[in-house]
């Protein structure tokens, strides 16, 4: 590239990084059952807020909650993002970030979002690995760490059934035998489905659970975009949640419009199937709140057409009102932009009140929003299988006085000890909250 455009564009980078406007709300304004929602303003350049990504201090960690205590779980991973806890009480972590999408954000404006996102700790190649972490001592930290299974495809959600182990992949659902206790799994994983992936792959993070009864899997896939701008037929089998035979590889729709849901989680008391949601961009630093909800069979959350039910997305054309007066609200607003990816519930928790009712999430933390966002680890309590009152912070101080990342919460599980552990792929650790001694 000549140096002269190249240096435009990196002019234009630091432009577009300090452009947009400012919220005019407070986050919590955008929290709860019945979220404010204020006109849409969108602007010529988008707010772009990073927070650069640092990593911890030596000796640093986040700041818990009144009567919990933090400390390491597991330390020099390599973009650590997902977790999950087998029945022996192993903890699998995914080591991934983004496969090769050479189509997702072309030209000038592409070039440079990818520049900003990078500082945001998000370019780094994908490690496509799962590691066990085992803590057999109980004494809060993983003593042995193995290669449980490598040369995957940007690998995210796990579930066990039986002896069965379903990795969901960027672009498949795959299958590998497992024994307990076993530490490495070297034999080839047999495809369940197809997921959509291909070259552009905009939210490329698969997630899976299974039914209580494993007959079912259920897997979340995001958008190929924010709103559609890259055409409805990109978006074929996207923003949804697919319901898939575990025997046979069969799937449909189990409920749609959902731009990108990430965690996935059965609440204990009413058996519904939850899920956190990240909402659309570039239209406010106070629009779209991100939420959890619900998901109900059949439903159509609104994306691209709508948003937080019938509010409709002018940017998208052509439109379908016919669908969006199908759209249903979501159940619980989390804050716009606050990228709320990690959701599980309280179940088997030993942490103590007011976090024994309840729903955890890690909130990766805002890039389209001034002041930042999310950037933080959160607890929305339930009365009777329903959220009842506003969220209470779990763990904070993920951003240092400059407003630098110095951790991303991403991932959170409740491992056998009772305790919260949440996975953080800019740390590079595994976070282990338990009750104060």
């Amino acid at each position: 590239m000549h140096k002269t455009r190249l240096a435009l564009l990196i002019m234009l980078a630091g432009t577009l990084a300090a452009c947009g406007e400012s919220s005019t709300l407070k986050v919590s304004d955008g929290t709860g059952p019945s979220p404010k929602l204020p006109e849409p303003n969108k602007t010529l350049i988008p707010t772009v807020n990073i927070a650069p990504a640092i990593g911890w201090p030596e000796g640093a960690t986040p700041t818990a909650a009144v009567g919990t205590q933090v400390t390491a779980f597991a330390e020099g991973l390599d973009h650590p993002r997902w977790l999950y806890v087998l029945p022996n009480g192993d903890v699998l972590v995914a080591e991934t970030n983004a496969p090769p999408k050479p189509d997702d954000s072309k030209g000038i404006r592409g070039w440079v979002m990818e520049k900003v996102m990078g500082r945001a700790g998000a370019g780094v190649p994908s490690p496509n690995r799962i590691t066990l972490l085992r803590d057999a001592n109980h004494d809060g930290v993983a003593e042995t760490r193995t290669v449980f299974l490598e040369n995957l495809n940007s690998p995210f959600g796990m579930t066990l059934v039986g002896n069965d182990l379903y990795v969901a992949d960027s672009d498949k659902l795959l299958r590998f035998p497992y024994q307990p206790g076993e530490t490495a799994i070297k034999a080839a994983g047999t495809k369940v489905v197809d997921l959509p992936g291909g070259s552009i792959n905009h939210h490329w993070t698969k997630n899976v659970v299974a039914s209580k009864d494993g007959s079912k899997l259920y897997v979340s896939v995001g958008s190929n975009s924010n709103v559609g701008e890259n055409g409805l037929a990109a978006e074929e089998g996207r923003a949804a949640i697919w319901e898939v035979d575990r025997t046979t590889g069969q799937h449909r729709i189990f409920a749609s419009g959902l731009r990108n849901p990430n965690g996935m989680a059965w609440e204990p008391q009413s058996g519904k199937l939850w899920t956190a949601v990240n909402e659309r961009d570039e239209i406010g630093s106070d629009l779209v709140p991100d939420y959890i909800t619900s998901v109900k069979d059949g439903a159509f959350y609104g994306w691209p057409f709508s948003y937080y039910g019938q509010h409709v997305d002018v940017r998208v054309t052509p439109q379908n009102l016919d669908l969006v007066a199908k759209a249903i609200a979501p159940d619980y607003a989390v804050g716009p932009h606050t990228a709320s990816l990690g959701l599980t519930f309280a179940e088997g928790s030993k942490l103590p009140a007011p976090f024994s009712n309840g729903a955890f999430i890690g909130q990766h933390g805002s890039w389209n929003r001034k002041p930042h966002s999310g950037y933080k680890v959160i607890f929305v309590p339930f009365e009777g299988g329903q959220p009842k009152g506003q969220p209470v912070d779990v763990l904070t101080g993920f951003l240092d006085k400059d407003e630098k990342a110095m951790g991303r919460p991403v991932g959170v599980v409740i491992d056998q000890q009772g305790d919260l552990l949440v996975a953080d792929d800019v740390g590079n650790k595994v976070w282990r909250v338990s009750a104060a001694k």
